[in-house]
């Protein structure tokens, strides 16, 4: 199998990065990269002792995070997985986000969370209409499916790299959707199982103001990609 490596980007997850760092089977993923956004509560060694390499994110912002992640990797790693810190994807799983693309059917593909089995209240009705809304606004335009913004993707690393990601806060994720469907690329979206978190708060789902505030990137971003050449 070829390399792969992980990109985790992190704020205030003690809780729950050692768990998710250790769920991501070894055998497939041979690079954990934890991108660390300023944590305050031992987050930093809390993955370390789980075996990631941990690295500043180089400024704020989920999408700065995740590009400083990707700059990081070892060069020999020609997939590039994403994933949230908080334990609500199943790491264990990554196979059937990876195995497409090393068969060489698809270059993208992302799990949806709307579609796959939720636990109770992992999900808040606003995130699964932004999904919805975020869906229809893509096929809308390019024709191509989406259920989700999910975090937990996987994508070979040239095909990052031509996708020209500019967008450094929240709208990240819609970004490369977006871009992706736009040049025709192969892309593949799959019902993945979701999980509560295993602790602390979200930065986005757990305050009415970090809801907004997200929104409001990711409908910018919707916006400029969709005007764009």
């Amino acid at each position: 199998m070829e390399p792969v490596t992980a990109i985790i980007p992190v704020l205030n997850e003690v809780e729950s990065i050692a768990f998710v760092v250790r769920e991501l089977p070894r055998d497939i993923i041979s690079e954990i990269i934890v991108v660390d956004g300023g944590s305050t509560d031992g987050t930093q060694q809390a993955a370390r002792d789980a075996g990631a390499h941990v690295i500043p994110a180089n400024g704020r912002g989920y999408g700065r995070a995740c590009a400083h992640g990707a700059e990081a990797a070892d060069p020999a790693s020609q997939i590039l997985v994403f994933l949230d810190g908080d334990g609500a994807d199943r790491g264990d799983l990554v196979a059937r986000l990876i195995t497409p693309i090393t068969a060489g059917t698809h270059d993208f593909v992302i799990a949806s969370r709307t579609r796959g089995e939720r636990e109770p209240h992992a999900m808040s009705w606003h995130q699964l209409a932004a999904g919805w809304l975020a869906g229809l606004g893509i096929r809308t335009l390019y024709r191509v499916e989406y259920s989700d913004m999910c975090a937990f993707r996987a994508i070979r690393r040239d095909t990052l790299t031509g996708l020209d990601m500019r967008e450094m806060t929240y709208g990240w994720n819609i970004e490369m959707q977006m871009k992706c469907a736009r040049a025709g690329l192969r892309v593949l979206e799959i019902p993945m199982p979701y999980r509560v978190r295993r602790g602390g708060t979200s930065k986005v789902a757990g305050s009415l103001k970090g809801s907004l505030k997200a929104a409001t990137r990711i409908l910018q971003t919707f916006i400029r990609v969709a005007i764009a050449r």
